[in-house]
């Protein structure tokens, strides 16, 4: 499944499979092919950082 474009969708979709499947970003992006840095700018540009402590995107 690829992920969507749109980041608030992204945002959910990814902390979604961040709570049920992967204990980490960098799994989740290992496993499905996507570049950690790009997910994380593109999050970024809409507010949100990665919590490594909780293993989701949260609110900067």
């Amino acid at each position: 499944m690829a992920l969507p474009n749109d980041p608030l969708l992204l945002m959910s979709v990814v902390n979604t499979k961040l709570r049920d499947f992967y204990p980490s970003l960098e799994a989740l992006c290992d496993d499905l092919n996507e570049n950690r840095a790009a997910l994380e700018a593109k999050l970024a540009s809409v507010g949100y950082v990665y919590d490594e402590g909780r293993n989701q995107f949260v609110r900067k």
